[in-house]
């Protein structure tokens, strides 16, 4: 059975950032990628769906350690694909990765010091041995959205897609598309298939708020031309970090204020004695769920020259021709869309035991976001959920390389994070009222109220305590597999600086 160092899951932005820390940091150990799909960019190549685009500005969904150049700050899918895969090909990062390998299960010994990886290859199961286990595939499942069941569904004459599964072959040139749903999938949908459809309409239950953002960064443009590439983009990243945490803290301080702003700049964007309060007036406070960007006010402008509209209803059945609603209208739809959310699944649905005790995730509580309690050697990356994903998952990828420096210079292999303050209140890992987290809630791992067992949401206080503040507390347990197993620790040519091997 091959072993690793460390065997990174998943081959999307996460990964890919994981592989080049490590690499950087740790250029003699041995690491893997498995990619259940056959391609890397993970989110980026999986979705299909016209428009798709990012709902971050690239300045700060980058990495940080390679500038975006091109001058879109929202960019479309293609183009952060390409990023993401220049960004392997830059590093060598390619000849380490085996698609086509789902992994299914991983089970960790202490005596052995190394999980046992079962492994999915071509409809058999392999195994591969690894003392370190980082899941970086994100959090939702690829191969199943979200669906609600819809009454009369199997009545509709027309075709029903969900994002997560676009057809190729999809024309809707000339077609009537409703699109159910009211997030970032939606808003992005809507004016993408307007362009070209008959008509576009999307059915929401309840309204969500939407923000203009200008789909060019200005600032960010002139200082790349007048800085160069590193320090403009340095510049500009550090400017949107701040940009996004004080947007932030406004609409968590200021709710009623924030709303009112919102409301206003919805309306400008929209025509004179549109009903606004409606279809762009939440029951919840602004940031208590994501806030859904539109570059360029695209959905307004689609809304504006008549090509889409806006209905806030219920539906009570699918029909032969359409949906009709709780209000008693109906919709005519050729093509129904239902952007109605993802399923979340952490660590891919991997199934985790510890020395033979199954471990129950929802019976865990995270440690500093990157591990779990009661589950040694094992690292995951989840990004920010009011700021760009990559911001936190860069931070967590320095730390992690920072613990295997300091568990080599001590000569230990083996650390578990444990929950010490068992009168310590607990809370859900995601404080995030959006429906998609709700259904599972009570399958996540839990987060502390203070310490290294807060999920933070704030990059400040984060690159304070994974990029500068001290790697070992009284929550960890360190310890060296027993003699006589396979050796974790680094050999002197290793820890010198030898080069990585190639992947195996």
């Amino acid at each position: 059975m091959d072993t690793v160092d460390v065997l990174i899951v998943g081959a999307g932005i996460s990964g890919i950032g994981a592989a080049y820390y490590l690499q950087r940091e740790h250029p003699g150990r041995d690491y893997t990628i498995l990619e259940a799909r056959e391609a890397t960019g993970g989110t980026w190549d999986l979705f299909r769906y016209p428009g798709i685009r990012s709902d971050s500005d690239l300045h700060t969904f980058g990495y940080e350690f390679k500038p975006w150049r091109d001058e879109y700050a929202i960019a479309t899918a293609d183009k952060i694909l390409a990023y993401l895969r220049e960004t392997v090909d830059e590093n060598g990062i390619a000849q380490r990765i085996r698609f086509g390998h789902k992994v299914l299960a991983a089970a960790w010994s202490s005596a052995d010091g190394r999980w046992v990886v079962d492994v999915e290859r071509d409809g058999e199961l392999i195994q591969i041995g690894a003392r370190w286990l980082f899941c970086a595939g994100g959090y939702y499942r690829y191969d199943q959205g979200y669906t609600p069941d819809f009454a009369g569904r199997d009545r509709f004459g027309g075709r029903i897609i969900h994002p997560q599964h676009w057809p190729q072959d999809l024309d809707y040139t000339g077609k009537r598309v409703v699109v159910i749903g009211s997030g970032a999938t939606a808003v992005t949908l809507v004016p993408a298939m307007a362009a070209r459809a008959e008509h576009v309409t999307m059915l929401q239950r309840s309204p969500t708020y939407v923000m203009p953002v200008p789909a060019k960064d200005t600032f960010a443009n002139i200082a790349r031309r007048v800085l160069g590439d590193d320090r403009g983009y340095a510049l500009a990243r550090r400017k949107n970090i701040l940009k996004q945490r004080a947007v932030y803290t406004f609409c968590q301080q200021h709710p009623v204020l924030a709303r009112r702003l919102i409301r206003r700049i919805n309306a400008s964007k929209l025509p004179g004695g549109y009903p606004v309060d409606q279809h762009f007036n939440p029951a919840y406070d602004p940031w208590d769920q994501r806030l859904c960007a539109v570059p360029d006010g695209d959905l307004f402008a689609a809304i504006s020259d008549g090509s889409a509209s806006v209905v806030t209803d219920r539906i009570a059945t699918f029909t032969e021709t359409g949906i009709r609603l709780e209000s008693g209208a109906e919709l005519a739809a050729d093509i129904i869309v239902t952007a109605t959310g993802l399923n979340i699944q952490l660590f891919g649905g991997v199934t985790l035991t510890v020395d033979g005790e199954p471990v129950d995730l929802a019976e865990t509580v995270a440690y500093k976001g990157i591990m779990l309690s009661g589950v040694p050697n094992f690292a995951f990356a989840f990004g920010y959920t009011n700021s760009s994903w990559t911001l936190k998952v860069g931070l967590l990828c320095e730390h992690f390389c920072r613990l295997l420096s300091h568990m080599d210079a001590q000569g230990v292999d083996q650390v578990r994070p444990v929950f010490t303050d068992p009168a310590m209140p607990t809370l859900p890992l995601l404080d995030f009222a959006a429906g998609y987290v709700q259904r599972v809630i009570d399958r996540l791992p839990r987060q502390g109220t203070r310490g290294p067992w807060q999920m933070t949401m704030n990059y400040t206080v984060d690159a304070q305590v994974l990029r500068n503040g001290p790697v070992v507390d009284d929550c960890l347990r360190f310890s060296r597999t027993p003699a006589g197993s396979a050796p974790a620790v680094p050999d002197p040519a290793v820890a010198a600086g030898a080069r990585p091997t190639a992947a195996r």
